[in-house]
């Protein structure tokens, strides 16, 4: 059984029976108890259950899920007045010579179009769609990623692109999430998009999360990375401060556009 499939199951015998007993759970589904345990630990990490003495029980209360979900064409329409902003935000964060990496999503359409048209750097991406707008800017130099097409987010994923990831490092990774909580982190939908984002992050001296409203205090099904590995996040400028202060008090830089 697939890691993915053993975590899925787990997810559904919590719901259905309210208890995940390791003990129980192994010996009839015929794996190790190390092996249930340490899925149980990966789960309670990303947020999705609350790991128990000998189990885990459902998060009470849960974490809401994000809107951010949806498909490519869903998502250009929520909050698609805070996006510019935040991304004029980001490009103001942006020094000539810099390597930045713009993540795929729709807030990173916003960034690449920001840019000013006297900005010289260098921009690694794997999404095509930002390459495209960056295509007649007349001092980026543009680095596409390449590797199978993950419709949902418009970009490259892949053994392909994880290898040219690793030979490439940047001074910033403007990370687009579907969600981000102070205490399950940074987060996605899909399982191996997490793993490409937190590559592009390890091989970044800040990751900088481009985190729209309704993005926040969410939590997606897999963990990208702690928030320890977030420098800072760009929220819209009537994003409430008592929902900021949270992240402020992990030393996280919060910009308001």
């Amino acid at each position: 059984m697939l890691t993915r499939q053993r975590k899925e199951l787990l997810l559904a015998r919590l719901k259905r029976d309210g208890q995940i007993v390791a003990r129980s759970l192994s010996e009839e589904l015929g794996l190790s108890e190390d092996t249930i345990r340490r899925d149980l630990r990966e789960l309670a990490a990303e947020g999705l259950l609350q790991r128990v003495h000998g189990g885990a029980l459902p998060l009470d209360p849960p974490l809401p899920p994000s809107p951010a979900l949806g498909n490519f064409s869903e998502r250009q329409q929520i909050s698609s007045d805070a996006k510019p902003a935040i991304a004029r935000a980001a490009a103001a964060m942006i020094t000539p010579g810099q390597v930045v990496f713009i993540d795929g999503g729709t807030t990173a359409v916003q960034l690449a179009r920001a840019l000013p048209p006297t900005l010289r750097c260098t921009v690694v991406t794997h999404s095509p769609s930002v390459a495209v707008e960056l295509a007649e800017h007349p001092l980026v130099e543009v680095i596409l990623i390449g590797g199978r097409l993950f419709k949902h987010s418009i970009v490259a994923m892949g053994p392909a692109a994880l290898e040219a990831i690793a030979q490439i490092r940047t001074d910033i990774y403007f990370m687009g999430v579907c969600s981000l909580h102070p205490e399950s982190g940074i987060s996605t939908g899909d399982f191996d998009e997490a793993g490409v984002k937190r590559a592009i992050s390890n091989m970044a001296q800040r990751t900088v999360v481009l985190a729209s409203p309704e993005k926040l205090d969410t939590a997606s099904p897999y963990q990208i990375a702690p928030l320890s590995q977030v420098s800072a996040i760009i929220v819209n400028g009537d994003a409430p401060e008592t929902l900021l202060a949270r992240y402020r008090e992990l030393g996280i830089d919060v910009t308001k556009a």
